[in-house]
């Protein structure tokens, strides 16, 4: 089927998301390893990414384990150290696929205050043609709503359009819908299948 639109998730397709990394920087690995195990930062990350208020989740959890405390804290008070650059080649193709007319779209798991805080820095992020963040949506991936919410609001059938990310679940989720997928790894093998299905040149993928 012919493509008509690509669509980007953002974190680690785009620009980077590496809160182990940070931390490790700060804590070493061993003492991040714990932290992580006896914290549920992720799950309380997902909140946001719904929805939930930013300091506030943060905070709060905090307040829940006050032996690591300082150290939560720095999710919030810190987290534009934990999204260190962006993707460049990803940026590159993401702006070569508009430079021809070909609409792209992002579908991304994002809360409301970090997405605010990322499109100040990386202003690339407010140039998509039609944007679906989760916690303006109210909902996540791999959910299905999410999908049906971007299909519905720009128009275009799931099977024409393509669709990256680097989360198996979030992958499958989408080709169950119809959609043509590409599971992210690096920014290679997707300059590659953009080539292949003959949205860009070589050249234009470079």
């Amino acid at each position: 089927m012919p493509i008509d639109a690509v669509v980007f998730d953002i974190g680690r397709v785009l620009i980077e998301w590496e809160p182990e990394r940070f931390y490790d920087s700060r804590i070493g690995p061993a003492r991040r390893r714990q932290l992580f195990a006896e914290v549920p930062l992720h799950a309380v990350n997902l909140e946001i990414d719904r929805g939930a208020p930013f300091r506030g989740s943060v905070y709060a959890l905090a307040d829940a384990h006050p032996a690591w405390a300082e150290e939560i804290r720095w999710w919030h008070d810190c987290w534009l150290q934990m999204v260190p650059g962006a993707i460049a080649h990803s940026v590159r193709l993401m702006q070569a696929l508009q430079a021809k007319d070909i609409p792209v779209f992002a579908l991304s798991n994002f809360g409301t205050e970090p997405f605010e805080t990322a499109c100040g820095t990386y202003s690339f992020l407010r140039g998509f043609d039609h944007t679906c963040v989760s916690a303006h949506l109210k909902c996540i991936k791999p959910e299905p709503e999410i999908y049906a919410i971007l299909e519905r609001g720009t128009g275009v059938a799931p099977e024409n359009l393509l669709f990256t990310d680097d989360r198996p679940e979030n992958i499958e989720a989408a080709r169950l819908r119809g959609w043509q997928t590409h599971l992210f790894t690096t920014p290679g093998p997707f300059a590659a299948r953009l080539v292949q299905e003959r949205l860009l040149t070589e050249q234009e993928a470079a």
